[in-house]
Protein backbone atom coordinates (compact mmCIF):
# COMPACT_ATOMS: atom_id res chain seq x y z
CA UNK A 1 0.00 0.00 0.00
CA UNK A 2 2.92 2.48 -0.33
CA UNK A 3 0.60 4.48 -2.89
CA UNK A 4 -1.30 5.45 -0.21
CA UNK A 5 -1.75 8.04 2.40
CA UNK A 6 -4.68 9.02 4.97
CA UNK A 7 -5.56 12.97 4.49
CA UNK A 8 -7.94 15.14 6.30
CA UNK A 9 -8.20 18.71 6.15
CA UNK A 10 -10.54 19.69 9.25
CA UNK A 11 -9.08 19.04 12.24
CA UNK A 12 -12.00 17.10 13.84
CA UNK A 13 -11.07 14.55 11.94
CA UNK A 14 -7.47 14.04 13.07
CA UNK A 15 -7.71 11.92 15.07
CA UNK A 16 -9.71 9.84 13.39
CA UNK A 17 -7.02 10.09 10.35
CA UNK A 18 -4.71 8.93 12.69
CA UNK A 19 -6.13 6.21 13.74
CA UNK A 20 -6.98 4.77 10.43
CA UNK A 21 -3.56 5.08 9.03
CA UNK A 22 -1.89 3.22 12.52
CA UNK A 23 -4.72 0.30 11.65
CA UNK A 24 -3.47 0.31 7.87
CA UNK A 25 0.09 1.03 8.49
CA UNK A 26 0.37 4.13 6.24
CA UNK A 27 1.68 7.95 6.37
CA UNK A 28 -1.02 10.69 7.75
CA UNK A 29 -1.24 14.05 5.27
CA UNK A 30 -2.75 17.37 6.60
CA UNK A 31 -4.62 19.41 3.76
CA UNK A 32 -4.19 22.84 4.43
CA UNK A 33 -7.91 24.27 3.01
CA UNK A 34 -8.17 27.73 1.55
CA UNK A 35 -8.31 30.71 3.90
CA UNK A 36 -10.23 32.39 1.61
CA UNK A 37 -11.75 32.27 -1.59
CA UNK A 38 -9.15 33.25 -3.72
CA UNK A 39 -6.86 31.28 -2.62
CA UNK A 40 -6.06 27.63 -3.90
CA UNK A 41 -5.64 24.78 -1.85
CA UNK A 42 -2.63 23.29 -1.23
CA UNK A 43 -2.17 19.72 -1.02
CA UNK A 44 0.71 18.52 1.20
CA UNK A 45 1.60 14.65 -0.49
CA UNK A 46 4.15 12.56 -0.70
CA UNK A 47 5.24 12.28 -4.77
CA UNK A 48 5.28 8.64 -3.96
CA UNK A 49 1.30 8.58 -2.74
CA UNK A 50 -0.52 9.26 -5.70
CA UNK A 51 -3.85 7.96 -3.49
CA UNK A 52 -5.34 8.70 -0.51
CA UNK A 53 -7.89 7.79 1.71
CA UNK A 54 -9.56 11.28 2.69
CA UNK A 55 -12.03 11.60 5.94
CA UNK A 56 -14.35 14.18 5.85
CA UNK A 57 -18.12 15.20 7.28
CA UNK A 58 -19.34 13.31 4.17
CA UNK A 59 -17.26 9.92 5.39
CA UNK A 60 -14.42 8.44 3.90
CA UNK A 61 -13.15 8.87 0.25
CA UNK A 62 -10.49 6.86 -2.18
CA UNK A 63 -9.17 10.43 -3.72
CA UNK A 64 -6.40 10.15 -7.13
CA UNK A 65 -4.51 12.91 -7.11
CA UNK A 66 -3.66 14.82 -10.74
CA UNK A 67 -2.54 12.53 -13.50
CA UNK A 68 -3.98 9.44 -12.42
CA UNK A 69 -6.58 9.01 -14.99
CA UNK A 70 -8.68 7.68 -12.13
CA UNK A 71 -12.06 9.33 -10.38
CA UNK A 72 -12.65 9.43 -6.45
CA UNK A 73 -14.42 6.16 -5.30
CA UNK A 74 -16.63 6.73 -1.89
CA UNK A 75 -19.17 3.59 -0.85
CA UNK A 76 -22.87 5.67 -0.51
CA UNK A 77 -26.07 3.35 0.51
CA UNK A 78 -27.93 6.52 1.61
CA UNK A 79 -28.10 8.48 -1.63
CA UNK A 80 -27.01 7.84 -5.60
CA UNK A 81 -27.30 5.20 -7.69
CA UNK A 82 -27.66 2.33 -5.15
CA UNK A 83 -30.40 3.86 -3.13
CA UNK A 84 -32.15 4.50 -7.06
CA UNK A 85 -31.38 1.18 -8.35
CA UNK A 86 -33.46 -0.27 -5.25
CA UNK A 87 -36.35 1.84 -5.95
CA UNK A 88 -36.55 1.17 -9.61
CA UNK A 89 -34.09 -1.73 -10.56
CA UNK A 90 -36.82 -4.20 -10.70
CA UNK A 91 -37.13 -5.88 -8.17
CA UNK A 92 -37.13 -9.85 -8.54
CA UNK A 93 -37.40 -9.22 -11.87
CA UNK A 94 -33.36 -8.03 -12.56
CA UNK A 95 -30.92 -10.53 -13.85
CA UNK A 96 -29.08 -10.70 -10.64
CA UNK A 97 -32.43 -11.92 -8.68
CA UNK A 98 -32.95 -14.45 -11.30
CA UNK A 99 -29.43 -15.82 -11.29
CA UNK A 100 -29.08 -15.87 -7.02
CA UNK A 101 -32.66 -17.34 -7.06
CA UNK A 102 -35.02 -14.53 -5.29
CA UNK A 103 -38.81 -15.06 -5.21
CA UNK A 104 -41.07 -14.35 -3.34
CA UNK A 105 -41.16 -17.35 -1.37
CA UNK A 106 -37.35 -17.49 -0.97
CA UNK A 107 -34.85 -14.99 -0.26
CA UNK A 108 -31.60 -16.45 0.38
CA UNK A 109 -29.19 -16.86 2.88
CA UNK A 110 -26.26 -15.01 0.30
CA UNK A 111 -21.87 -15.51 0.77
CA UNK A 112 -20.62 -12.45 -1.13
CA UNK A 113 -17.28 -13.90 -1.43
CA UNK A 114 -15.60 -10.75 -2.83
CA UNK A 115 -17.96 -7.91 -1.85
CA UNK A 116 -15.71 -5.14 -3.56
CA UNK A 117 -17.87 -1.84 -2.23
CA UNK A 118 -21.04 -3.69 -1.54
CA UNK A 119 -23.45 -2.69 -4.49
CA UNK A 120 -24.83 -6.20 -5.79
CA UNK A 121 -24.96 -7.31 -2.13
CA UNK A 122 -27.11 -3.81 -0.94
CA UNK A 123 -29.42 -5.29 -4.28
CA UNK A 124 -30.12 -8.49 -2.86
CA UNK A 125 -30.65 -7.69 0.60
CA UNK A 126 -33.03 -5.13 -0.55
CA UNK A 127 -35.19 -7.96 -1.95
CA UNK A 128 -35.02 -9.51 1.35
CA UNK A 129 -31.68 -11.77 1.17
CA UNK A 130 -29.56 -11.85 4.16
CA UNK A 131 -26.23 -11.90 3.19
CA UNK A 132 -22.15 -12.46 4.77
CA UNK A 133 -20.23 -10.15 3.06
CA UNK A 134 -16.09 -11.09 2.43
CA UNK A 135 -13.63 -8.55 1.77
CA UNK A 136 -9.70 -9.30 1.80
CA UNK A 137 -8.38 -5.83 1.09
CA UNK A 138 -7.89 -3.66 3.95
CA UNK A 139 -8.58 -0.29 1.71
CA UNK A 140 -11.83 -1.47 0.23
CA UNK A 141 -13.06 -3.08 3.23
CA UNK A 142 -12.75 0.26 5.08
CA UNK A 143 -14.49 1.77 2.56
CA UNK A 144 -17.18 -0.51 2.64
CA UNK A 145 -17.48 -0.28 6.37
CA UNK A 146 -17.64 3.46 6.06
CA UNK A 147 -20.70 3.33 3.83
CA UNK A 148 -22.45 0.95 6.23
CA UNK A 149 -21.93 2.74 9.19
CA UNK A 150 -23.15 6.07 7.51
CA UNK A 151 -26.24 4.11 5.98
CA UNK A 152 -27.04 2.40 9.69
CA UNK A 153 -27.11 6.24 10.97
CA UNK A 154 -29.77 7.08 9.24
CA UNK A 155 -32.12 4.21 10.52
CA UNK A 156 -33.78 5.82 12.64
CA UNK A 157 -35.76 8.49 10.03
CA UNK A 158 -35.04 5.40 7.00
CA UNK A 159 -36.36 2.51 8.13
CA UNK A 160 -36.26 1.03 4.61
CA UNK A 161 -32.86 1.29 4.56
CA UNK A 162 -32.18 0.50 8.20
CA UNK A 163 -33.65 -2.71 7.55
CA UNK A 164 -32.01 -3.24 4.54
CA UNK A 165 -28.34 -2.91 6.15
CA UNK A 166 -29.50 -5.18 9.06
CA UNK A 167 -28.71 -8.01 6.26
CA UNK A 168 -25.55 -7.37 5.56
CA UNK A 169 -22.72 -8.63 7.86
CA UNK A 170 -19.34 -7.78 6.41
CA UNK A 171 -16.15 -9.44 7.64
CA UNK A 172 -12.83 -8.77 6.99
CA UNK A 173 -11.30 -11.99 5.75
CA UNK A 174 -9.85 -13.70 2.57
CA UNK A 175 -12.38 -15.78 1.32
CA UNK A 176 -10.51 -18.69 0.46
CA UNK A 177 -9.48 -18.90 4.40
CA UNK A 178 -13.76 -18.42 5.19
CA UNK A 179 -14.46 -21.33 3.06
CA UNK A 180 -11.90 -23.18 4.24
CA UNK A 181 -12.92 -22.89 8.25
CA UNK A 182 -16.63 -22.82 7.01
CA UNK A 183 -15.79 -26.59 5.18
CA UNK A 184 -14.35 -27.83 8.46
CA UNK A 185 -16.92 -25.90 10.90
CA UNK A 186 -14.44 -23.94 12.25
CA UNK A 187 -16.05 -20.16 11.76
CA UNK A 188 -15.82 -17.98 14.73
CA UNK A 189 -18.72 -17.85 16.76
CA UNK A 190 -19.42 -14.80 16.69
CA UNK A 191 -20.01 -14.62 12.51
CA UNK A 192 -22.75 -16.78 10.71
CA UNK A 193 -21.67 -20.44 10.74
CA UNK A 194 -24.30 -21.93 8.49
CA UNK A 195 -23.88 -23.07 5.17
CA UNK A 196 -24.57 -20.58 2.89
CA UNK A 197 -28.01 -21.28 0.34
CA UNK A 198 -26.18 -19.31 -2.79
CA UNK A 199 -22.48 -18.05 -2.70
CA UNK A 200 -21.71 -15.30 -5.35
CA UNK A 201 -18.43 -14.44 -6.61
CA UNK A 202 -17.66 -11.27 -8.61
CA UNK A 203 -13.83 -11.26 -9.11
CA UNK A 204 -11.69 -8.06 -9.93
CA UNK A 205 -10.15 -8.47 -12.86
CA UNK A 206 -7.33 -7.12 -14.79
CA UNK A 207 -7.83 -3.66 -16.61
CA UNK A 208 -8.80 -3.97 -20.30
CA UNK A 209 -6.98 -2.40 -22.89
CA UNK A 210 -9.21 0.01 -23.44
CA UNK A 211 -9.27 1.49 -20.01
CA UNK A 212 -11.75 4.11 -21.14
CA UNK A 213 -14.22 1.97 -21.04
CA UNK A 214 -13.99 1.18 -17.62
CA UNK A 215 -15.38 3.12 -14.92
CA UNK A 216 -13.09 5.89 -13.38
CA UNK A 217 -13.91 4.80 -9.70
CA UNK A 218 -13.34 1.18 -10.76
CA UNK A 219 -10.40 2.46 -12.66
CA UNK A 220 -8.89 3.62 -9.05
CA UNK A 221 -9.38 0.53 -7.19
CA UNK A 222 -8.04 -1.83 -9.78
CA UNK A 223 -4.48 -0.02 -9.21
CA UNK A 224 -4.87 -0.05 -5.89
CA UNK A 225 -6.55 -3.82 -5.26
CA UNK A 226 -5.42 -5.81 -8.18
CA UNK A 227 -6.74 -8.14 -10.03
CA UNK A 228 -7.84 -11.79 -8.42
CA UNK A 229 -5.37 -13.96 -9.33
CA UNK A 230 -6.94 -16.98 -7.17
CA UNK A 231 -10.44 -17.01 -8.75
CA UNK A 232 -10.70 -20.45 -9.92
CA UNK A 233 -9.35 -21.85 -6.46
CA UNK A 234 -12.40 -19.22 -4.84
CA UNK A 235 -14.68 -20.97 -7.69
CA UNK A 236 -13.50 -24.40 -6.66
CA UNK A 237 -14.26 -24.27 -2.65
CA UNK A 238 -17.46 -22.41 -3.44
CA UNK A 239 -18.60 -25.18 -5.33
CA UNK A 240 -18.03 -26.97 -2.24
CA UNK A 241 -19.28 -24.99 0.63
CA UNK A 242 -22.77 -23.46 -1.29
CA UNK A 243 -26.09 -25.71 -1.02
CA UNK A 244 -27.92 -24.66 -3.78
CA UNK A 245 -25.77 -22.68 -6.41
CA UNK A 246 -22.83 -20.80 -7.21
CA UNK A 247 -23.00 -17.51 -8.98
CA UNK A 248 -19.77 -15.74 -10.80
CA UNK A 249 -20.68 -12.01 -12.51
CA UNK A 250 -18.48 -12.01 -15.59
CA UNK A 251 -17.92 -9.11 -18.37
CA UNK A 252 -20.19 -10.27 -20.78
CA UNK A 253 -17.91 -11.18 -23.37
CA UNK A 254 -15.50 -12.93 -20.90
CA UNK A 255 -14.54 -16.72 -20.77
CA UNK A 256 -16.19 -18.83 -17.98
CA UNK A 257 -14.12 -18.35 -15.48
CA UNK A 258 -10.88 -20.71 -14.67
CA UNK A 259 -12.40 -22.03 -18.01
CA UNK A 260 -15.31 -23.78 -15.84
CA UNK A 261 -18.34 -24.25 -17.75
CA UNK A 262 -21.49 -23.65 -15.84
CA UNK A 263 -25.03 -25.04 -15.52
CA UNK A 264 -26.13 -22.40 -16.99
CA UNK A 265 -25.69 -18.98 -17.80
CA UNK A 266 -27.52 -15.02 -18.00
CA UNK A 267 -26.44 -12.77 -20.57
CA UNK A 268 -26.82 -8.81 -20.67
CA UNK A 269 -25.29 -6.09 -22.13
CA UNK A 270 -22.39 -5.74 -20.50
CA UNK A 271 -22.84 -8.14 -17.55
CA UNK A 272 -23.21 -12.51 -17.84
CA UNK A 273 -24.28 -14.14 -14.93
CA UNK A 274 -22.98 -17.99 -14.77
CA UNK A 275 -25.41 -19.77 -12.78
CA UNK A 276 -23.80 -23.71 -11.24
CA UNK A 277 -26.74 -25.30 -10.21
CA UNK A 278 -25.72 -27.30 -7.76
CA UNK A 279 -29.58 -28.80 -6.10
CA UNK A 280 -32.91 -27.68 -7.05
CA UNK A 281 -34.48 -24.71 -5.06
CA UNK A 282 -36.78 -24.40 -2.50
CA UNK A 283 -39.83 -23.64 -3.84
Amino acid sequence: MADLSVSYSNPDYKCKAETLAAELGLPVVALLDNLNSKTQKKDIVDAHHPYMLHINANGLTLKPLANTGSGEVRCEFVSGSNRHRINYGGGNGQSIAKAVGVSGKFQPQVLDATAGLGRDAFVLASLGCNLTLLERNPIVYKLLEDGLLRAQLQADSDLELGAIISRMQLLNIDCLQYLDALKNNSIDNTTNNSQPDIIYIDPMFPLRKKSAKVKKDMQALHKIVGADENSGQILDKALANARYRVVVKRPAHAGFLADTKPTYSLDGKSTRFDIFALQKLPS
